[in-house]
Protein backbone atom coordinates (compact mmCIF):
# COMPACT_ATOMS: atom_id res chain seq x y z
CA UNK A 1 0.00 0.00 0.00
CA UNK A 2 1.42 3.28 -0.78
CA UNK A 3 0.42 6.86 0.86
CA UNK A 4 0.86 9.85 -0.88
CA UNK A 5 1.73 13.08 1.16
CA UNK A 6 1.58 16.41 0.25
CA UNK A 7 1.55 20.22 0.84
CA UNK A 8 4.62 20.56 2.23
CA UNK A 9 6.74 23.87 1.35
CA UNK A 10 8.86 26.71 2.55
CA UNK A 11 7.47 28.57 5.41
CA UNK A 12 8.31 31.70 8.24
CA UNK A 13 9.11 30.59 11.67
CA UNK A 14 5.34 31.12 13.04
CA UNK A 15 3.48 30.10 9.95
CA UNK A 16 1.14 27.54 8.81
CA UNK A 17 0.84 24.55 6.42
CA UNK A 18 -1.77 21.94 5.66
CA UNK A 19 -0.31 18.28 4.39
CA UNK A 20 -3.04 15.98 2.90
CA UNK A 21 -2.84 12.18 2.60
CA UNK A 22 -4.54 10.38 0.15
CA UNK A 23 -4.24 6.70 -1.79
CA UNK A 24 -6.26 4.81 -4.10
CA UNK A 25 -5.42 1.53 -2.62
CA UNK A 26 -7.59 1.56 1.06
CA UNK A 27 -10.30 3.22 2.48
CA UNK A 28 -8.84 5.09 5.47
CA UNK A 29 -11.81 4.04 7.54
CA UNK A 30 -10.64 0.78 7.75
CA UNK A 31 -7.25 2.25 8.97
CA UNK A 32 -5.70 3.84 11.24
CA UNK A 33 -3.61 7.03 10.12
CA UNK A 34 -0.63 8.21 11.15
CA UNK A 35 2.27 10.77 10.31
CA UNK A 36 6.24 10.81 11.29
CA UNK A 37 8.35 13.30 10.38
CA UNK A 38 12.33 12.73 9.57
CA UNK A 39 14.59 15.46 9.60
CA UNK A 40 18.67 14.83 7.80
CA UNK A 41 20.72 13.18 10.95
CA UNK A 42 17.92 12.66 13.03
CA UNK A 43 15.32 10.14 13.76
CA UNK A 44 11.96 9.25 12.48
CA UNK A 45 9.41 10.76 14.83
CA UNK A 46 6.14 9.85 15.34
CA UNK A 47 3.90 12.80 15.82
CA UNK A 48 0.43 12.58 15.60
CA UNK A 49 -2.56 9.68 14.67
CA UNK A 50 -6.02 9.17 14.02
CA UNK A 51 -8.22 6.14 14.56
CA UNK A 52 -9.85 4.58 11.30
CA UNK A 53 -12.66 3.56 13.82
CA UNK A 54 -13.54 6.59 15.79
CA UNK A 55 -11.29 9.46 15.20
CA UNK A 56 -9.78 9.28 18.48
CA UNK A 57 -5.99 11.40 17.88
CA UNK A 58 -3.28 11.18 19.49
CA UNK A 59 -0.15 13.71 18.98
CA UNK A 60 3.44 13.87 20.30
CA UNK A 61 4.27 16.16 23.46
CA UNK A 62 6.39 18.60 20.84
CA UNK A 63 3.63 19.22 18.55
CA UNK A 64 0.58 19.08 20.83
CA UNK A 65 -1.54 22.35 20.65
CA UNK A 66 0.22 23.26 17.14
CA UNK A 67 -0.68 20.50 14.84
CA UNK A 68 -4.50 18.60 14.49
CA UNK A 69 -5.12 15.65 12.23
CA UNK A 70 -8.50 15.42 10.53
CA UNK A 71 -10.07 12.88 7.97
CA UNK A 72 -12.62 13.59 5.21
CA UNK A 73 -14.36 10.07 4.85
CA UNK A 74 -15.77 11.33 1.55
CA UNK A 75 -12.63 12.23 -0.13
CA UNK A 76 -10.59 9.08 1.40
CA UNK A 77 -7.73 11.99 2.72
CA UNK A 78 -6.48 12.90 6.11
CA UNK A 79 -5.24 16.26 6.78
CA UNK A 80 -2.48 17.71 8.97
CA UNK A 81 -3.20 21.15 10.10
CA UNK A 82 0.07 22.65 11.27
CA UNK A 83 0.53 26.12 12.80
CA UNK A 84 3.21 27.97 14.51
CA UNK A 85 5.83 26.68 12.74
CA UNK A 86 8.84 25.91 14.41
CA UNK A 87 12.37 25.77 12.67
CA UNK A 88 12.55 22.35 14.52
CA UNK A 89 9.55 21.61 12.93
CA UNK A 90 11.56 20.60 9.62
CA UNK A 91 11.84 17.83 8.15
CA UNK A 92 10.10 15.30 5.23
CA UNK A 93 6.34 14.36 6.45
CA UNK A 94 5.18 11.13 5.62
CA UNK A 95 1.75 9.40 6.29
CA UNK A 96 1.45 6.13 7.09
CA UNK A 97 -0.98 3.15 8.11
CA UNK A 98 -0.35 3.04 12.13
CA UNK A 99 -0.42 -1.31 13.09
CA UNK A 100 -1.94 -0.96 16.61
CA UNK A 101 -4.46 1.75 17.88
CA UNK A 102 -3.60 5.04 17.69
CA UNK A 103 -2.02 6.11 20.97
CA UNK A 104 0.88 8.39 21.99
CA UNK A 105 1.98 4.70 22.76
CA UNK A 106 1.75 4.17 18.92
CA UNK A 107 3.69 7.03 17.90
CA UNK A 108 7.00 6.38 20.32
CA UNK A 109 6.80 2.69 19.28
CA UNK A 110 6.70 3.40 15.27
CA UNK A 111 4.08 1.23 14.87
CA UNK A 112 3.95 2.14 11.37
CA UNK A 113 2.72 -0.41 8.37
CA UNK A 114 2.91 0.91 4.71
CA UNK A 115 3.68 4.62 3.92
CA UNK A 116 4.73 6.22 0.46
CA UNK A 117 6.64 9.29 -0.66
CA UNK A 118 6.79 12.52 1.55
CA UNK A 119 6.84 15.95 1.92
CA UNK A 120 9.00 18.09 2.68
CA UNK A 121 8.45 21.12 5.17
CA UNK A 122 10.92 23.73 5.50
CA UNK A 123 11.07 26.27 7.83
CA UNK A 124 12.77 29.12 7.51
CA UNK A 125 13.33 32.87 8.02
Amino acid sequence: VQLQASGGGLVQPGGTLKLSCTTSQISFTDYNIGWFRQAPGKEREGISCISGSDDTTAYEDSVKGRLTIARDNSKNMVYLQMNNLKVEDAATYHCATVVIDCSVVALRHQAFGSWGSGTLVTVSS
